[in-house]
């Protein structure tokens, strides 16, 4: 039998040294690298609301540093509504949006592509509510024809939702009056005013308008199995997306910015509220950590767990948005162009 205790003594500790050192010098060589660099650093998001559960994973990463962990300086930028938050961006003001999906649907209408590439929501989370001071008498949507329907801002996602509703009710868009109330604490001072009849939001508002008996709630998509049954398939929600060109010239950066969504998404799934509580800023909870606690808990259950979208999910937004114009009935739609999950691991 052969020893091989020569061999091990001749392989010295210099020499397994060396032999590392020069492993190390390969690794660092021109041409290789461990990861690429992010080929923009600084990067604009634009969304409408920044404190909803609608848009917590991204949120969420903003305020516990899981961008800048990811070599990204980020900047959120808030606007009162989902619409508005698109317009920075098709106005080059911002580079990316953390917004509702369906508008990647409604910019192919406008010959601008626009592609999403991390999902935050399974269910668009919005609640079609009527004011219980100024309908007291509510039986069905149908008794809205003529009255004032509050959303967020006039064309945002819920917008859409309120058309879909009434839609459902054989209430033609012309049949009623829309009004821009925000997702705020304007939103909360419009509904108690009796400035509108009805209206379509989010919570926090909404858990804190139903907890004190202001409204009453007729449609609740934040329940997953409500959506899906409302739409006939999965109308996703909350995302990010940017323009096609975005996501061309700044891959590694589509990669991160996901990543720390992800990773959002992944501690909300299974965290304690009480300890998510713990990391989200006092100013998100409008004056009341216990209604926000509550809101958390109603909204988890339709917050994507691993932000990529479904098959089928295009498909569904754009009856959605056909169902409350017809002229898009007809319009080609190229589905696969709407999203993208190469950026999500």
């Amino acid at each position: 039998m052969k020893d091989f205790s020569i061999l091990k003594d001749a392989f010295s500790r210099r020499d397994f040294l060396r032999a590392g050192a020069l492993a190390a010098g390969a690794f660092a060589a021109p041409g290789f690298t461990f990861a690429a660099e992010p080929e923009k650093k600084s990067v604009t998001i634009a969304v409408g609301g920044k404190n909803l559960y609608y848009y917590l994973p991204m949120a969420f990463a903003d305020w516990n540093g899981y961008f800048k962990e990811e070599g990204l300086d980020v900047k959120v930028v808030d606007f009162q509504g989902g619409s508005k938050s698109l317009q920075a961006v098709v106005g080059g003001s911002a580079d990316v949006v953390s917004g509702a999906f369906e508008h990647t649907l409604s910019m192919q209408t406008k010959r601008q592509a626009m592609r999403a590439f991390v999902l935050q929501g399974c269910a668009p989370q919005c609640v079609f509510a009527v004011n219980n001071k100024t309908m007291k008498d509510f039986k069905s949507v149908a008794d809205l024809r003529g009255k004032r329907i509050g959303v967020t801002a006039p064309g945002s996602s819920s917008h859409v939702i309120a058309n879909f509703v009434f839609a459902k009710a054989g209430v033609k868009p012309n049949e009623f009056a829309v009004i821009g109330i925000g997702s705020g604490a304007g939103a909360v001072a419009a509904v108690r005013a009796g400035q509108v009849d009805a209206f379509v939001g989010l919570d926090p508002v909404i858990s804190q308008l139903e907890g004190d008996g202001t409204i009453r709630i007729v449609t609740d998509t934040r329940n997953v199995e409500e959506s899906n049954t409302l739409f006939g398939g999965p109308m996703v929600a909350g995302c990010l997306y940017a323009p096609q060109r975005f996501l061309d010239e700044n891959p590694e950066t589509c990669r991160r910015l996901a990543k720390a969504v992800v990773r959002s998404l992944k501690y909300i799934a299974d965290c304690d509220p009480d300890e998510l509580m713990k990391r989200v800023p006092k100013s998100a909870f409008m004056g009341n950590p216990e209604l926000y606690k509550t809101g958390f808990i109603k909204n988890r259950p339709a917050l994507s767990k691993d932000g990529r979208f479904p098959e089928g999910c295009a498909q569904v937004s754009a009856k959605a948005l056909a169902s409350v114009n017809p002229d898009l009935e007809s319009f080609k739609f190229d589905y696969a162009a709407t999203f993208t999950n190469e950026f999500v691991s």
